[in-house]
């Protein structure tokens, strides 16, 4: 079906001897003869994921595939202690020498900065990792059309890293590992948050999938507090996280925990770094 602007469409001014043939975007002016040129904005189609957020899905998957179906019990262990986030490694020699029985941790002097990171690349369980990879497929794809791939990536490890640095502030010398994404899309939520109500944005129903609702100029973060439509999403994700993670959430049995005070670290730090990382020039 046909409708008076498709370049393919007949309009009033055509000949008898067929349609004219206009290329897409061309439309009539007022008075149907041509003259005019409208540029039609390109649609994101809704489950068209960007390649950067595919590739972290793809590699959290991997790592915990592996993990369940190719390492030992024995070798899955040594790898949770060399890449999650373990609190106890920053207590003093004698806490830890204590603790280990004279053992030593993998990883050594290295562990102690490459897992602010790393931990986010590990899950509890499938349903940990299914629900991490769905909220990266939402928040993580808003988050990386605005930024590129570049400037997602290095976000999401802020994110991550300000995660663990608050959950060892608030649980300093503890043995239970914690792991993972959760910190960093918290942050991706708390960025989203930033662009993403306003008038313009990807959540107003009348620029649909627009890929120029994603680079919409931000209001200032002051300006964004005082929003309503971003105060009740603030307000109910720290309900959530709060309800349901009062201490940290084990995932059965001696497994490592997702520690609700890493989400929140990973959101006020979306909150207060999206600017810094932000491509798109900041509304005055």
């Amino acid at each position: 079906m046909q409708g008076p602007t498709d370049p393919l469409s007949r309009s009033d001014s055509e000949s008898d001897d067929g349609p004219s043939r206009r290329p897409a975007g061309w439309d009539c002016g007022p008075t149907g003869g041509g003259s005019g040129f409208r540029h039609e904005p390109a649609r994101e189609p809704l489950f068209n994921l960007p390649g950067v957020v595919v590739g972290l899905i793809a590699v959290l998957v991997g790592v915990h595939l592996v993990r369940v179906f190719v390492l030992s019990q024995q070798t899955d262990f040594e790898f949770l202690l060399t890449f999650s986030f373990l609190p106890l490694r920053y207590a003093s020699p004698e806490v830890l020498s204590h603790a280990l029985g004279g053992a030593s941790l993998p990883g050594w002097e290295g562990a102690m900065v490459w897992t602010f990171v790393t931990y986010a690349f590990l899950h509890g369980s499938f349903t940990h990792l299914a629900f991490n990879c769905l909220w990266l497929a939402v928040f993580g794809s808003a988050l990386a059309r605005r930024f590129g791939p570049a400037r997602f990536l290095g976000f999401s490890a802020a994110t991550a890293i300000a995660g663990a640095a608050l959950h060892l502030a608030t649980h300093f010398g503890e043995v239970v590992p914690v792991v993972g994404a959760s910190a960093a899309i918290s942050g991706h939520m708390a960025a989203v948050a930033r662009f993403a109500f306003d008038n313009g944005g990807p959540l107003d129903m009348m620029r649909g999938h627009h890929l120029s609702a994603y680079r919409q100029p931000a209001i200032s973060l002051a300006a964004a507090l005082s929003n309503k439509q971003v105060l009740v999403f603030l307000g109910v994700w720290f309900a959530v996280n709060l309800v349901f993670g009062l201490g940290s959430l084990p995932m059965g049995g001696n497994a490592p925990t997702i520690a609700w005070e890493a989400h929140i670290g990973g959101f006020v730090a979306g909150l207060a770094l999206f600017s810094l990382f932000d491509p798109v020039l900041r509304r005055r």
